[in-house]
């Protein structure tokens, strides 16, 4: 007796071109990540076009002392009359640069420590693994307070290199354990048989798998770096610039604005920074769940399947009743 003969619905091979369009479609239809990225990049435009787009000279002095917000001052006034909105556009370049600044290169040496000690081992990497564990135990803003009070000249850009060369540790120690996971897995013992370089396996196996990892780490250094600048902008560091997020809300503090009730001189630098704090806290889990498909929510698409819990997907022809 013949079996019956089934057909088999083919489907075709999807094109590089259009998987790569696909995929960078996907991360843009997240939510938090374009959230994340909506909120970045306003701040970011402020950053570059801030001092240019103030209503009023950040420092200039007028007769409205101690005036809340109205229409011709939207944040309110400090106690010599200046404009809080012209301060907060002016200082929001100085946060940008120090925490990107800072993020990329405490993430780059993180990469290059964490990655390195972990892939290759032996002397070496315990050397490496070693010296990132010095850092690691080293409290970070002392050091920072430290080396910016000892350079003879300090300014915005010199903060954030001392702040990335001296917060690179705790994001080396995770690549490295997560590298140490890696590095015997069977996809990457294959391209080592099959002849791949070192340098090839760690860029194009080993890397891609640590996405999650070092987006984690770059934001959090971002973080840490905008916390760090305006932590010694609020204890008078020099080099900070004036306008410095951390400097408005020193002398919000010195002047007393809260016993005086004049909570717009505080709360918009504090707005500003839990912004930021947020836009780079969704892009991460934006990311995370991109790279990590069991992190993404909701009922899952694949080529015009919709997965539901406790059915099994079938693929129909066109005109078949599902």
């Amino acid at each position: 007796m013949a079996l019956p003969t089934v057909d088999v619905l083919a489907v075709p091979a999807e094109p590089p071109v259009a998987r790569r369009r696909r995929r960078r479609s996907a991360f843009l239809r997240n939510g938090k990540a374009l959230t994340g990225l909506v909120i970045l990049g306003i701040l970011l435009v402020f950053a570059v076009i801030g001092p240019w787009v103030t209503p009023y000279d950040p420092g200039k002095r007028s007769d409205d002392l101690l005036v809340g917000p109205s229409a011709a001052h939207w944040f309110g006034t400090t106690h010599l009359g200046q404009d809080i909105l012209s301060q907060i556009l002016d200082g929001t370049r100085s946060v940008m640069l120090v925490g990107l600044v800072a993020g990329v290169v405490a993430t780059v040496l993180a990469i290059l420590f964490g990655v390195t000690s972990g892939y290759f081992g032996g002397t070496g990497g315990e050397g490496l693994s070693a010296l990132s564990n010095v850092f690691l135990v080293i409290p970070a803003l002392p050091l920072i307070l430290i080396i910016t009070l000892t350079l003879p000249e300090t300014d915005d850009l010199t903060i954030a290199l001392v702040i990335g060369f001296t917060s690179w540790a705790w994001g080396a120690r995770v690549l490295r354990a997560q590298t140490l996971s890696l590095r015997r897995r069977d996809y990457v013992e294959a391209a080592r048989a099959t002849g791949e370089s070192t340098w090839r396996i760690l860029g194009f196996e080993i890397l891609p798998n640590l996405t999650a990892v070092i987006a984690a780490s770059f934001v959090s250094t971002v973080i840490f770096a905008v916390l760090s600048e305006i932590t010694l902008a609020f204890i008078g560091v020099p080099g900070v610039s004036e306008w410095n997020w951390g400097a408005i809300l020193f002398w919000a503090q010195s002047q007393q604005a809260l016993a005086q009730g004049a909570w717009w001189w505080f709360v918009p630098a504090g707005l500003a920074i839990a912004l930021l704090g947020t836009g780079l806290a969704l892009l991460n889990f934006g990311i995370d769940e991109y790279v990590n498909p069991r992190l993404r929510s909701g009922p899952q698409r694949v080529r015009g399947v919709k997965m539901r819990v406790g059915f099994t997907p079938v693929l129909a022809r066109e005109g078949e009743g599902r």
